[in-house]
């Protein structure tokens, strides 16, 4: 590197002043296993999508945004872990409920039911709530209205 390029460095850093503090909201972000949590977060904060496998426990991200960051608090989706959301839930600003808008009509049952205990958690009952219905892009993939519809089974 050059003298000139270290000067800049330099005064990039060290004259600049303290970055303008953004607010910061905690969430958590919650789904059934499979309905892109982790890719939608690794998206956001611009990283690598390949290669993703499911979460197991929790992960917890900052994701920058202009005017704020968002400390998303990302759960795993397997029953095996499902039990235990409840014990991440204090202390968040808000919710970010991720579906499978291409999934089975059972684990579309499955994520409605998970949704409404989570609409109805006493930790969770009075935030904002963010519903994605995400995979819009595979053929199999219910529009935002079909999603809103129970399924009634015909026999």
């Amino acid at each position: 590197p050059s003298a000139r390029g270290d000067q800049w460095c330099f005064r990039t850093l060290c004259c600049k002043g303290p970055p303008s503090p953004r607010p910061e909201y905690d969430l958590v972000c919650i789904g059934l296993t499979g309905s892109g949590k982790t890719s939608l977060l690794s998206r956001l904060c611009s990283e690598a999508t390949d290669n993703i496998g499911p979460t197991t426990g929790f992960s917890i991200k900052a994701v920058p945004f202009q005017n704020a960051i968002l400390n998303v608090k990302e759960l795993g989706g397997a029953d095996s872990i499902k039990k235990y959301w409840s014990r991440y839930y204090q202390g968040s600003q808000g919710v970010v409920f991720i579906l499978d808008s291409a999934s089975t009509d059972e684990d579309l049952e499955l994520a409605r039911t998970e949704l409404h205990s989570a609409l109805q958690h006493p930790q969770l009952c009075t935030l904002p709530f963010l519903i994605l219905a995400n995979h819009q892009d595979k053929p199999a993939a219910r529009t935002t209205q079909e999603v809103g519809q129970p399924h009634t089974h015909t026999y």
